[in-house]
């Protein structure tokens, strides 16, 4: 089997090692455009070693955005700051990716340092969308459902961003379908009771993400992966399941997707999620043994040893870290050590491995 420093090749792309950056949002853009604390963020993790860098969560649309700080790739004017970061991590032998985004009703958020929750438009926020008119949660915003007009305007939306990722100099796109965002709360029973075609059955309820898929990966190179993170479980009794995720899992790879990032929960507020070290590794396994399609794992993975028996186990084929490199951006170096590998720190950082 495989190891955490062994490469992995999708499609054209073959990454250095199977440690990844997950998408973590930052929070510190204007009008969705990236700034130097990008550059730094994300730069200090392809330096750190990983094979594969995301940025966060962006927008497909203004309204698409968790926050006024979230990243966005609605408009030609977010490319060039993105291309010189991609840049900057092609240089240290890092890929670039970047997770094409809709917030839907969980949008128009303040800012988590100044307290989050729902922004009226008093305070800077907007109106936000989702598959019915029932908010998140009593205190949010309440949604506009979405018509079937509208949602076709979404999945161009989707993929006029993966055009702009593209001359943006990404290597990697990830549609994000978790977390109780737009593409998650029409996947889930919990969210979802249109009765429309978007909604009722499994079919119906998964047909909105399987057109974005369909429009991402015709807009999107041949020879460029395509991921899908989903939340592979709600946790919660009538909700979305592990079982449903490896049916989807099937279905995306017939759709072009290439691996799914599996992770949990975040469609309804309350749910009691038994975290715990590597707590989602299940899922991720349980996609990749039945779904015939590539997996990655996320969460709470935090030491050497334990991503490289992710790998080593056949339970993933790629490990992403999030709060783990948030601590240590050069986790990837210190995992190489850890495990009897060669650290390539870069040229200016050689003393210190020496």
């Amino acid at each position: 089997m495989p190891n955490l420093f062994d490469p992995l090749t999708l499609r054209g792309l073959t990454l250095k090692n199977r440690i990844g950056v997950s998408p973590m949002c930052q929070y510190s853009a204007n009008d969705g455009i990236a700034n130097d604390w990008h550059l730094a963020h994300l730069g200090s993790f392809a330096m750190g070693g990983a094979g594969l860098v995301f940025a966060e969560a962006s927008g497909v649309e203004a309204r698409g955005r968790i926050s006024p700080g979230c990243l966005g790739l609605y408009d030609d004017m977010h490319i060039a700051p993105l291309k010189r970061i991609t840049d900057f991590i092609h240089s240290h032998g890092a890929a670039a990716g970047i997770q094409l985004a809709h917030a839907g009703r969980k949008a128009s958020s303040g800012l988590p340092w100044n307290g989050g929750g729902s922004l009226t438009p008093e305070q800077g926020g907007w109106p936000v969308v989702g598959p019915t008119d029932t908010p998140f949660s009593p205190q949010s915003l309440v949604p506009h459902a979405l018509t079937a007009d509208e949602i076709a305007d979404l999945v161009q939306a989707f993929a006029a961003a993966a055009k702009r990722a593209l001359a943006a100099g990404m290597d990697v796109v990830e549609i994000h379908a978790a977390h109780g965002y737009l593409l998650h709360s029409f996947l889930s029973p919990l969210s979802n009771t249109r009765t429309d075609d978007y909604g009722g059955s499994f079919a119906g309820r998964t047909r909105f993400l399987i057109e974005v898929v369909d429009a991402v990966r015709a807009a999107w190179p041949d020879d460029r992966p395509l991921f899908v993170r989903l939340s592979a479980t709600d946790w919660v009794d009538g909700g979305w399941t592990g079982e449903d995720s490896v049916e989807l899992a099937r279905i995306l790879a017939q759709h072009g997707v290439d691996l799914v990032d599996c992770s949990s929960g975040g469609v309804i507020p309350g749910v009691q999620i038994p975290t715990a070290p590597g707590y989602q590794v299940h899922l991720a396994e349980a996609v990749k043994q039945h779904a015939g399609i590539r997996s990655a794992a996320v969460g709470m993975i935090t030491t050497p040893e334990q991503a490289d028996a992710i790998i080593a186990e056949g339970r993933a084929d790629l490990t992403l870290l999030a709060r783990a490199v948030l601590r240590d951006p050069h986790w990837a170096l210190h995992a190489a050590q850890a495990l009897g590998h060669k650290a390539a720190p870069p040229k200016q950082y050689l003393r210190a491995y020496a």
